[in-house]
């Protein structure tokens, strides 16, 4: 072996020195950023089961939809969002359970689910959607500010004519005949010609007199 000149051997003894301070340590850092890695691995493996179960149950809960029994349907529903309500399943499961509810005359129960929705979904649409829900509901118990109040949230704008409709029923009840028309003006502004909702939209400005 060749022998190691001056500077060299100077070079070997620094870098000996070095990893008696600091070799651990960098060992540690290794095993950190493997272990990392690792529970990042293992994190996406649970997101998916967990998304996976999460499917199961809701799919339970549309099942259970046949039965017409808002009891097992709620139990259903329940069992989504206690054990997966951070999953897109949970908001969706409890629009389904908010629908059954309605047509069942539990309105208490179904406004609960709707603003759980409202709160905890993370997807606009489906917060969008129960707001609509909710603000009919309002509308029929003559809650016609908490109603305006959720029609005025921000929402994008696909959901603009639906909105701008539910706002000028709610107007409309308060007797607001001008301010029922701009309402209902914009929503059959923003509703596709081909669409057979715009005609109940023109119905109704008609039956207010039409365009001002």
């Amino acid at each position: 072996m060749a022998v190691l000149d001056l500077q060299e051997q100077e070079q070997v003894d620094a870098f000996k020195a070095w990893w008696k301070d600091n070799g651990k340590w960098l060992l540690i850092a290794l095993a950190v950023a493997v272990g990392g890695f690792a529970a990042m691995q293992g994190w996406q493996f649970y997101k998916e089961k967990k998304m996976a179960d999460a499917s199961t149950l809701y799919t339970e809960l549309e099942k259970q939809l046949a039965s017409n029994d808002p009891k097992r349907i709620n139990d259903a529903e329940q069992a989504v969002i206690d054990q997966y309500g951070s999953t897109a399943y949970a908001p969706r499961a409890a629009l389904l359970a908010a629908q059954v509810n309605l047509q069942n005359k539990d309105v208490a129960r179904a406004k609960s689910q709707l603003e759980w929705v409202i709160k905890h979904a993370d997807e606009t649409g489906l917060q969008n959607v129960a707001r609509l829900k909710l603000a009919s509901v309002l509308l029929d118990e003559k809650n016609y500010a908490d109603a305006l109040k959720l029609l005025e949230a921000k929402h994008t704008d696909s959901f603009m004519g639906l909105y701008a409709d539910l706002k000028g029923d709610v107007l409309h009840a308060q007797g607001k005949a001008d301010e029922a028309r701009a309402a209902y003006q914009l929503a059959f502004n923003k509703t596709d010609a081909q669409s057979k909702y715009r005609n109940l939209i023109q119905m109704k400005l008609d039956a207010l007199g039409g365009a001002k």
